[in-house]
Formats: structure tokens, sequence, C-alpha cells
């Protein structure tokens, strides 16, 4: 996450008119704005690559995937996040005119020093509490890692980790990636 911005406390409904007119991208949660800063080139890189093999795997289907700047509405509906990458499948997210995805289906994050902790952290809770999300992966750039995180029926979330070398299996869009293509161009 970024740092926190000078801004005073917000309604859930003021941050989005306010970040409507923003040129950066900002976070929400709990009423504060937090600035979201750029990233590395291979964090870009690893982003588009599954964002670029998602899109394709989706085209003929009734499914979005995104990249860094849709806005991702919390399961309370007050905080907002920027995942690097998400797929929804919501037709009600189709319509929405606000750039707000509100369920979810896939959450990508690449895992970057400084947001790390955060990131498997506090805003991984957030993200295990939206009801339509169904999995949650992190990309460990260095490890060549992905852990992704599976919500069973029962609504138990399982770990299924694929180490470097392996092919990532994102079940919620029945799509796996090669290894090869997620850190295709990726420097180490």
């Amino acid at each position: 996450m970024g740092n926190a911005a000078t801004q005073p406390r917000m309604t859930a409904e003021e941050f989005l008119a306010w970040e409507a007119g923003q040129v950066e991208r900002h976070e929400f949660v709990d009423g504060e704005v937090f600035a979201m800063s750029g990233a590395e080139a291979r964090h870009v890189t690893a982003c588009m690559n599954v964002a670029f093999a998602l899109r394709q795997h989706l085209a003929d289907r009734p499914c979005d995937a995104y990249m860094s700047d849709m806005k991702v509405a919390a399961a309370n509906k007050r905080d907002f996040f920027y995942p690097d990458v998400v797929v929804t499948c919501s037709p009600a997210d189709q319509q929405d005119r606000l750039v707000v995805v509100q369920e979810p289906t896939l959450i990508v994050e690449v895992l970057s020093p400084s947001t790390a902790a955060y990131d498997l952290g506090d805003k991984f809770a957030h993200y295990q509490d939206i009801p339509s999300l169904r999995e949650i992966a992190f990309i460990d750039l260095d490890l060549r890692r992905t852990s992704v995180h599976r919500k069973g029926a029962d609504g138990l979330w399982v770990l299924h980790r694929f180490d470097a070398g392996m092919d990532v299996r994102f079940a919620s869009v029945d799509l796996t990636i090669t290894a090869e293509a997620l850190f295709a161009k990726v420097r180490e």
C-alpha cells in the first residue's frame, strides 16, 4: 500500500467523487486515502503476462480481465483497492459506469518488497470477505513462486502453491498459465 495522503477522512461516496478527478490512483481503507506508487518494470511485465493470458482465454466468455486501473470494492462497499489484475464475470460489473468491480471472480497481486506484507495481510483479509471471489493469487517475482488461494464450497480458503518452473492453475476461470508465459521477459 502507498503512503497515507494528507486528505482528511472521507466517506466512500466522497472518496469515489474525489478520486474521479485525480491523476494518480488511490486506495481507500477505513476512511483513509492512500496514494498508490508506481511499479518496477518486472512487476508491470508479470502483470501484463497474466492479464494478456486471461484476456485471450476469456475472449469468448462473459468475463472481463483488467489490469491495475480497475477499482475493486471490498465486501463492505466502503473500502476500495486496485489489484494488479482482476477478473469479473458479473453482468452488474460490466454495466458499472464508476469503474468499480463489486463481484470479482479472481484477483492477482504481484508482490513488491514495499507492499508484500500489506498485500499478504490486511489486503488479503479484505479480499477474502468478498462473497463472489473464488481465487486470490500472489506472485513472488524473486522466488518465481505463485500462491493461489481457492475458496472451497465450504467457504474455507485453501492454499495451492506453484513453485519455480511449475505451471499455474486458475481453477476459477479454467486456465493454466505455463511458467514460461507467466515469467516471460521478467528479469531476475
